[in-house]
């Protein structure tokens, strides 16, 4: 099936490893160009260079506040257009409830909430119809996990954002989307778990890849999904039982 994403272009922030990487690599092997972030202007140049020539670098955090009007800045002046950006942050740190200090729960909200929201805010501004807004949050949307207290906090509401937003921007003809990774081998969930990732609960008897969670949100990012909006997609192998 095609996707439809040829010379399509899509900010990807996060995107020098892991699952922005990987949904980076899938955009373009289906003929889209990308702008892909990183903390540093050096490691986001890296990531673009390992992608080819359909994608460039552009350093930066996603708390950083101009970041979000360079990113689209960028993609027009290299490739003529913007058409969607995938929001994908780093996971915060581990802790618990307990554990979590004020300076923590700030430096995360900076990252993690408040930087994502500038970054669709900006998007939304800037698309036309067909234009999409994609976030990558966490199972933790539907099930707190042991020990991650940050994200069990904010993953949740960037969740109830992107639905605010899909019913802001439906009108427009913008989608809002969110895909909420289970476990997925990444070096994430080697920092969580080490060799010890427990998959007794999913069904599909095994970790996720980088590469199944990069297929799905560029479907999802792609003009094939043109109905779907609002919506929170698990990859997780079918670990979340409910509806």
């Amino acid at each position: 099936m095609d996707l439809g994403l040829k010379d399509r272009v899509f900010a990807v922030t996060g995107a020098t490893r892991g699952l922005g990487y990987a949904s980076a690599e899938a955009l373009v092997a289906e003929g889209a160009k990308v702008v892909v972030t990183g903390r540093e202007q050096e490691s986001a140049d890296a990531a673009a260079a390992r992608l080819g020539a359909h994608a460039v670098g552009v350093g930066g955090d996603n708390a950083d506040p101009g970041l979000a009007g360079r990113l689209v800045a960028r993609a027009r002046e290299r490739f003529g257009r913007f058409d969607g950006v995938l929001v994908s942050v780093g996971g915060p740190p581990a802790g618990s409830l307990g554990e979590v200090d004020d300076e923590r729960w700030r430096a995360a909200f900076e990252s993690v909430f408040l930087g994502a929201v500038r970054l669709a805010r900006t998007a939304a501004a800037e698309l036309g119809e067909g234009g999409v807004i994609g976030f990558v949050l966490s199972s933790s949307v539907h099930e707190p996990i042991a020990g991650l207290a940050l994200s069990n906090g904010l993953r949740p509401a960037l969740a109830g954002v992107a639905k605010s937003l899909a019913s802001e921007l439906g009108p427009r003809g913008i989608r809002v989307v969110g895909v909420l990774p289970g476990k997925i081998a990444t070096d994430r969930l080697q920092e969580l778990y080490g060799g010890e990732a427990d998959v007794s609960g999913i069904p599909l008897g095994r970790l996720g890849t980088p590469e199944e969670f990069g297929r799905t949100a560029a479907f999802l990012l792609s003009p094939a999904a043109s109905y779907l909006t609002g919506v929170m997609v698990p990859v997780d192998g079918g670990a979340r039982h409910g509806f």
